[in-house]
């Protein structure tokens, strides 16, 4: 009897044993896959001697957009890998096709990893700024046109972009160099965002400081949506501009949607199913939000955005209430870290949302990148 008891005993400590371990299991284990709370673009697989991320195809999620086969350097190639773009990590000579992405690599510690960036005019962190000046990262022009020959010269192992549907690479893919998809933007909650920073912790070798970015977020991010939820009114919410003939909003299945209503805001098209921007004409634009109570817009120029500004851009816009009830608040990306902070930190950028629909739950609150117009 005591043989079977200890035999057993033995039989249950192996079990606990292999179940423990973080994010899924032991990441020596084979084929465990790390568990995601938000996101859904992506899928990490753990194997003894390489990681797999899937990125799926955010326009039909049924298809894998592509496969990617991290591998360490310095590591043999294993045997019978399955089909994918190889990367060695972590990775040292990065191409980034937006600053997006770069701040994310610079908030884990590995901005030395960057070697190029594209439309670099887009920065706001002075580090990077400044690394170009001295030379460490070179401007690669537009992400719509590189320049192909200073990526060449960089010798750039990898290179960080985002996809867009029916859209391809030029040039650049002739090169042989792994271009990442990052489809973050695409994601339907802002935190499926935040998520998304584990891959670079991956890929930089950073990911118990991806790991610690992303439960900081998360925790101060519910804690606002639980504060924002306890508000008796939700004002109707009305957001951006249009641009030629075309007013783009945020569909009302995006990130942006999501957060609107987190914050305690009735969007005006909730009711959308999209999950990226989406074109309507100025009249139903006009139809639905002539009476909304708050307007919030982006916009990019070297001074503050007026009143003025803004009925001489397009007449027709001082008719809508919020315009004449003076409940325009206003985002400067040109000044204000609005880009690298929505896939980072979105937590802020809630916040500020939550003083401007709920005044009266962050009284003391100081905006980061949205203010009232003046």
């Amino acid at each position: 009897m005591k043989t079977i008891q200890s035999i057993f005993l033995f039989a249950c400590i192996i079990i606990l044993c292999s179940c423990s371990g973080s994010r899924g299991g032991d990441a020596t284990t084979d084929g465990v896959k790390v568990e995601n709370l938000y996101a859904k673009g992506f899928e990490i697989t753990r194997h003894k001697d390489y990681t797999i991320v899937s990125v799926a195809d955010p326009w039909d999620t049924t298809k894998v957009l592509q496969n990617y086969i991290l591998v360490p350097a310095g590591n043999p190639l294993p045997d019978n890998l399955p089909k994918g773009s190889v990367i060695r990590t972590p990775i040292k000579n990065a191409i980034m096709y937006t600053v997006v992405h770069t701040a994310v690599l610079e908030q884990l510690g590995a901005l030395d990893a960057i070697k190029g960036i594209c439309e670099s005019h887009y920065l706001t962190s002075e580090k990077a700024k400044e690394a170009i000046v001295e030379g460490k990262i070179t401007d690669c022009g537009m992400a719509t046109s590189p320049n192909v020959e200073k990526i060449m010269e960089i010798g750039g192992e990898i290179i960080i972009a985002s996809p867009f549907e029916h859209g391809g690479y030029g040039q650049v893919e002739k090169l042989g160099i792994p271009i990442f998809e990052s489809a973050d933007y695409m994601e339907t909650h802002p935190l499926g965002r935040v998520e998304w920073i584990r891959v670079y912790g991956l890929l930089s070798g950073r990911e118990a400081q991806a790991d610690s970015l992303i439960n900081a977020t998360v925790q101060n991010y519910n804690s606002l949506k639980e504060l924002a939820a306890g508000a008796v009114e939700r004002p109707r919410l009305m957001v951006e501009r249009k641009y030629g003939s075309s007013w783009f909003i945020p569909g009302g299945a995006s990130y942006m949607a999501c957060m609107y209503n987190d914050a305690g805001a009735d969007y005006i098209f909730k009711d959308n199913r999209e999950t990226g921007s989406v074109p309507y004409s100025f009249e139903t634009v006009y139809e639905r939000g002539y009476d909304a109570d708050i307007w919030v817009l982006k916009y990019t120029l070297d001074r503050p955005m007026t009143y003025s500004d803004l009925k001489g851009e397009y007449l027709p816009y001082s008719d809508f209430a919020p315009f004449r009830n003076r409940k325009i608040y206003t985002c400067n990306t040109s000044e204000t870290a609005y880009y690298e902070n929505i896939s980072i930190h979105p937590d802020r950028i809630l916040a500020d949302l939550v003083h401007i629909f709920h005044p009266e739950l962050m009284p003391d609150h100081k905006p980061m990148c949205y203010s009232a117009m003046q």
